[in-house]
């Protein structure tokens, strides 16, 4: 598949997530279907690679299947064949999965598990960044997160500097990077305040959620749509507004801004206006995704030149 394509695919599963289709109903659409949900001739490419990717799959599934004549899957276990060029059974024209409770999502245990394919559509949404920004580039993703590692190591010694942040040699990784994150709306301030019921500016960026809050309430509350990083005992969250779009696991919690950052250009989100200056500073020193001058406001020029005189640059 050549790159084009491959853009098309990606493009195509953050679209279909965010018609709220499950993955249930992949092997369900026809042809119809995804013209209902890429209509018109612009997207003709986008139809056919969509379809070739849930054809594909289905055949890949098919065929780890050694006993399909009598639809067994070889381990004693009844298979259903479901042919997705056919679509005889009327349905919905929009049909409306179940979406999970969010309490659901977090209890029993206290962690945040999603059932669909969270680390799919973080590859996915990872992949369509690199498209966006440097579609020729095969190894993006890795030049990305050096480029995050060299930031984050040099903040650091930056926060320390601002005294933010104290000394992070006792501290694990996860302790280090929620700190870090708390305090990177500091280092690179922004002129707006935060709404009064959000509270602190890192509030629009990560959330510890407390034993006894309830992450319903946290979201149909909070005040702004942007995507947050929700930190549970074990697990990650993040959600869109109010609704969780992908999970992962803490021990990742270092690598987690870059997934608020490929949210944030993927879905054409518009920057929290009390954490703008940061995201800009983030989007031209780690993403390496020049700002125009037309664009670049006066918190981010000075926010940007004290750092560069920090780093030495």
């Amino acid at each position: 598949m050549d790159r084009t394509t491959g853009c098309e695919s990606n493009c195509s599963k953050l679209l279909i997530k965010a018609a709220d289709i499950s993955e249930a109903l992949l092997p369900t659409l026809s042809h119809q279907d995804i013209r209902d949900l890429f209509p018109g001739p612009e997207h003709f490419l986008r139809r056919k690679a969509t379809w070739k990717l849930f054809h594909k799959e289905q055949e890949v599934q098919q065929a780890a299947s050694p006993n399909q004549e009598n639809g067994s899957n070889g381990r004693g276990l009844a298979t259903v064949q479901v042919n997705p060029c056919v679509s005889e059974t009327p349905r919905p024209s929009n049909p409306t999965p179940p979406q999970p409770d969010v309490q659901e999502i977090l209890d029993p245990p206290r962690t945040c598990s999603y059932p669909t394919l969270s680390m799919l559509f973080i590859l996915t949404v990872m992949d369509e960044l690199r498209c966006i920004l440097d579609r020729s580039n095969p190894d993006f993703i890795s030049d990305l997160k050096t480029s995050w590692e060299s930031f984050y190591g040099k903040a650091q010694f930056y926060g320390v500097f601002k005294k933010l942040l104290g000394p992070s040699t006792t501290q694990d990784k996860v302790t280090r990077s929620i700190a870090m994150m708390k305090a990177l709306p500091e280092m690179f301030p922004s002129p707006v305040a935060p709404p009064k019921n959000l509270g602190h500016a890192s509030e629009a960026m990560v959330h510890i959620l407390e034993p006894t809050e309830n992450p319903n309430t946290y979201l149909q509350r909070r005040p702004v749509f942007s995507p947050v990083l929700i930190i549970c005992d074990s697990s990650c969250m993040l959600p869109i507004g109010s609704t969780p779009v992908i999970t992962f696991p803490k021990e990742n919690i270092d690598t987690a801004v870059l997934y608020l950052l490929a949210y944030y250009y993927t879905f054409h989100l518009t920057y929290s206006k009390c954490i703008a200056t940061l995201l800009s500073v983030l989007q031209s020193e780690v993403q390496q995704d020049a700002i125009h001058d037309s664009y670049a406001t006066s918190s981010y020029k000075k926010a940007l030149s004290e750092w560069k005189k920090f780093i030495g640059e």
